[in-house]
C-alpha cells in the first residue's frame, strides 16, 4: 500500500465515524428532551465517569490518554448541545439581558473617574481618551481606585491592566479577586518612557532615577547603560515627576510620559528610552454597576476550578465547541489557598449571539467559584 491507499482508508474510517457521531448526537437530543420532561440536570457526572473508566479499561495502554480526551471532549460537546436544547435561561443571563436593554446606547462623554497617581500618569492620558470630559481624581493605590468604585465615589475607575513589553500588573490582577466591579470599556495606549529632570540638569549628573516598576523593567535596556545610577521605584510615573520637580536636588530624574514635561516644569533628557518602540499598555474602565454598551464584543471572566487533573482543558474545551476566540488566559495563585489558582480569561465573541449566552451559563456549573466582570468593547 502506498500513501493514498492510506488516506482512502482514513477517509473511509472518518465516514463512519462521522455518521456514528451524527447518530450519537442525535441521541443525546432525545436524552436532553427526556432529562427536561423529567427535571433532571445535564451533567450527570457519576455516569461521565463511569463511562470514562470504561473506555480507558477498553483499550490499549498505548493509545488509552486518546482515547480519554476524545471522549471527554465529546461529552463536553453533548453537553453542551443538550444545555443548547434545553434552552435554560441563568439569572446571570437575564442579569446580562437586562444591561443590554437598560444601558445607554452611547458611552458617556463626561463623568467623575478615579485614577491612581497624579496628574499627568498614564492612567489620566487613557482617560482623557476614554471620555471627551472627565472629573479625574487622583488615589495613591490600586486597591483605593477599586474601593472608590464600591464606595460610589466615582462612577469610573481607569486600571492598567497589562503591558506589550513587560506583562501584566498583577498587583491588578490580585485586586480583581477582592473588589466587586464591572468592565465596561477598555483601550491600548502607546506608551513612550521619557528621562525627566529639571532644566539645567546633564545626562552625566544624574545619580538616581525615578519610575514605576513596570515603566522601569520597560526601560531596562537605557537603566543598563546608566552606570552608577540607582534605581528607585515609587508608586506612579507622574509621581516620579512631581517628586523630582519639587526636589531640591539637581542629581535626579524620572522616567515619565511627555504629558509631564511642561506640566512640572522639567526638560527631557532623553527621549523615547522605552525597550520596545511598539510598546503598549492595556487599561481596563470600570464601574460598579453593569453597563453594556452597543458593539460590545469583548467579555472578561474569572474562575476557579476544581484542583483535580483536567479541569481546566474541560473549561478550554468549551470555548473551542462554541467556536468562542479566547485572546487571553491569566493565572494567579489565591491568597490563603495552597496550590489553588484563580484563572482570568478574556474571550472575543458578540454579547448577541447565542454561544456567549450558552457559554456564560455553561462555566457557572463547571467552576468552584465564577465571576462575570462585563462585556464591552476596545478602543484602539
Amino acid at each position: 500500500m502506498d500513501l493514498q491507499d492510506y488516506r482512502k482508508k482514513i477517509d473511509s474510517i472518518d465516514t463512519q465515524l462521522l455518521a456514528l457521531f451524527q447518530e450519537r448526537m442525535e441521541v443525546a437530543a432525545q436524552i436532553a428532551k427526556f432529562k427536561k420532561e423529567n427535571n433532571l440536570p445535564v451533567l450527570d457526572a457519576k455516569r461521565e465517569r463511569e463511562k470514562i473508566l470504561s473506555i480507558a479499561e477498553s483499550v490499549p495502554e498505548n493509545i488509552r490518554e486518546y482515547a480519554v480526551s476524545l471522549y471527554s471532549l465529546i461529552f463536553e460537546l453533548s453537553r453542551s448541545s443538550q444545555n443548547r436544547l434545553l434552552g435554560e435561561t441563568t439569572l446571570l443571563a437575564a442579569q446580562v439581558n437586562e444591561a443590554i436593554q437598560t444601558t445607554e446606547p452611547l458611552f458617556p462623554e463626561s463623568a467623575m473617574v478615579a485614577c491612581q497617581g497624579v496628574e499627568g500618569a498614564y492612567s489620566q492620558l487613557a482617560c482623557d481618551k476614554l471620555f471627551k470630559l472627565a472629573n479625574v481624581f487622583y488615589f495613591s493605590t490600586f486597591e483605593s481606585v477599586f474601593s472608590a468604585i464600591e464606595k460610589e465615589l466615582c462612577r469610573y475607575g481607569v486600571i492598567p491592566l497589562e503591558n506589550s513589553t513587560a506583562g501584566s500588573v498583577n498587583a491588578v490582577y490580585d485586586l480583581m479577586m477582592k473588589h466587586n466591579f464591572r468592565i465596561v470599556r477598555s483601550i491600548r495606549l502607546k506608551i513612550d518612557h521619557n528621562l525627566l529632570a529639571k532644566p539645567g540638569t546633564k545626562l552625566s549628573d544624574i545619580k538616581e532615577i525615578y519610575s514605576h516598576e513596570q515603566a522601569i523593567s520597560q526601560c531596562s535596556k537605557f537603566l543598563e547603560k546608566m552606570s552608577g545610577v540607582k534605581i528607585i521605584p515609587c508608586e506612579n510615573t507622574a509621581v516620579a515627576a512631581k517628586f523630582v520637580a519639587e526636589s531640591d536636588r539637581t542629581d535626579i530624574a524620572a522616567l515619565s510620559s511627555r504629558s509631564c514635561i511642561k506640566l512640572y516644569g522639567l526638560e527631557n533628557l532623553a527621549g523615547d528610552v522605552q525597550d520596545q518602540d511598539n510598546n503598549y499598555t492595556r487599561f481596563i474602565c470600570i464601574s460598579k454597576n453593569l453597563e453594556i454598551y452597543p458593539g460590545a464584543d469583548r467579555t472578561s471572566l474569572m474562575m476557579v476550578v476544581s484542583h483535580e487533573p483536567g479541569s481546566l482543558y474541560k473549561v478550554l474545551s468549551r470555548f473551542y465547541a462554541l467556536g468562542i476566540n479566547l485572546n487571553k488566559l491569566e493565572s494567579r495563585p489565591m491568597p490563603d489557598r495552597d496550590f489553588e489558582f484563580m484563572f482570568y480569561f478574556d474571550i472575543e465573541t458578540s454579547i448577541y449571539s447565542p454561544q456567549f449566552i450558552q457559554l456564560i451559563g455553561e462555566l457557572q456549573t463547571m467552576s468552584e467559584e465564577f465571576s462575570y466582570l462585563g462585556s464591552y468593547s476596545e478602543v484602539l
